[in-house]
């Protein structure tokens, strides 16, 4: 076995191929392999069918001494996976006890009678070692043959995400001499990726050999993903966090957070540290704005509420929109959001508010205000901050980048004090 072994991502169902199910699952292991420095060499997606399961997997030992492989274990016709596998590699399916208790102690849980399909969920290849799955009823498999160690794990997402902590990633740990490597992420916004790549461009030039820099953007930011490899020298991820100083002096406010946290994280806990409520006011984002908000845990520390006014008549009704300044500058100007923002700070009674306004598409743009057109306030007891910005990449892109900016309109001015 090599030291460091190439990886393959194989995911098994017609149901991906017709891109009726998305493959969140090859996401997730690229990621967790990562951190254990094990590189993925190719992710390939297969049919259910038993002839193209069999010559993806000859083709994978070619390329890579794992094989991680999801889908096809469920107990319908369809689900292959499990019998082909026994096949390829020269076993019967024979009776594992341990699983067949605890698909019985799922259904007496649930008081649901248990069928003789599921029944079947606990039939293993003989030669495999069974890799027990606390979520459901399908268990996971890893067989070693002939250099290459495959792993077969249900395909639902949350089932194969307790077999990869639980059992996948610690035997891989254990079978290979996985090299130490540390990680350390920084968050940035408002700064598009080549703009940012220019600036940083002789601190990235100047990274010791064993740190590597990526780029990782999204909409509206970047992840900045360093990646040390040791060298033999102590303390490799103080060494990494000593390097940040200077990153945030080149990047200075597009620097949100560092780790895996994301934008609607990082403003809830200023929000919580400075002890601030605040409400949204949307028109064009429709509650896509607030649902960020309360995606974070405890953001009831926070956040009070939302008026979605969607039509001029609520904008003058529940917020105050003056008449006037609808029919001088219209429902997408600074003027109607600035009057929306601070609106609803009078009738929740918040610190700080947010609205939103906009031209969202794919229709209603003009040749004065084309869609993309979009305009964004914060408002706080001190005074109110507009902007209009121009972002046209399609309905769901157009509202998903007018939140970011407004949550990072309000991140910028709470950190103002």
């Amino acid at each position: 076995m090599p030291l460091i072994p190439d990886v393959e991502i194989m995911t098994i169902g017609d149901e991906l191929l017709y891109g009726q199910v998305i493959d969140t699952n090859s996401a997730f292991m690229g990621q967790e392999l990562g951190k254990l420095g094990l590189r993925v060499r190719q992710i390939t997606s297969v049919s259910d069918r038993a002839d193209e399961i069999v010559a993806a997997l000859d083709q994978a030992r070619q390329r890579a001494q794992v094989v991680l492989m999801t889908g096809g274990l469920g107990p319908t016709k369809d689900d292959l996976t499990k019998h082909v596998l026994a096949r390829y590699f020269g076993a019967e399916l024979v009776l594992h006890e341990p699983t067949l208790r605890h698909v019985e102690g799922i259904f007496a849980r649930f008081n649901r009678p248990m069928l003789e399909v599921n029944r079947q969920q606990a039939l293993v290849p003989a030669n495999c070692i069974v890799l027990h799955n606390a979520l459901g009823t399908a268990p996971g498999m890893w067989f070693e043959d002939r250099g290459t160690v495959f792993v077969s794990m249900p395909g639902v997402p949350f089932e194969m995400k307790g077999l990869m902590a639980d059992e996948v990633l610690p035997r891989l740990r254990q079978h290979f001499q996985t090299p130490a490597i540390e990680h350390v992420v920084v968050q940035t916004v408002g700064l598009g990726e080549s703009f940012l790549a220019q600036r940083i461009e002789d601190w990235e030039t100047a990274l010791p050999t064993n740190i590597k820099l990526a780029y990782l953007p999204s909409l509206g930011g970047v992840r900045l993903r360093l990646t040390g490899h040791d060298d033999g020298q102590p303390n490799l991820r103080g060494r990494m966090e000593a390097l940040l100083p200077e990153l945030r002096t080149l990047l200075g406010d597009h620097i949100f957070a560092v780790g895996e946290i994301n934008l609607e994280t990082a403003v809830g806990t200023l929000l919580a540290e400075r002890g601030l409520t605040v409400g949204t006011a949307e028109s064009c984002t429709g509650g896509l704005l607030a649902h960020r908000l309360t995606s974070v845990p405890g953001s009831s520390r926070y956040y009070q509420g939302s008026i979605i006014a969607y039509s001029n008549e609520i904008k003058m009704q529940e917020l105050g929109v003056k008449p006037e300044t609808l029919a001088a500058h219209g429902a997408v100007s600074e003027a109607a959001v600035a009057e929306m923002a601070e609106g609803l700070r009078r009738r929740l009674g918040v610190d700080v508010a947010l609205a939103t306004s906009g031209i969202a598409g794919p229709d209603g743009g003009t040749d004065a205000k084309p869609v993309g057109t979009i305009c964004i306030a914060y408002a706080d007891a001190r005074h109110t901050v507009t902007r209009q910005i121009s972002f046209n990449r399609g309905r769901q892109l157009n509202l998903e980048y007018t939140t970011t900016a407004a949550l990072n309109l309000l991140r910028l001015e709470v950190e103002k004090g």
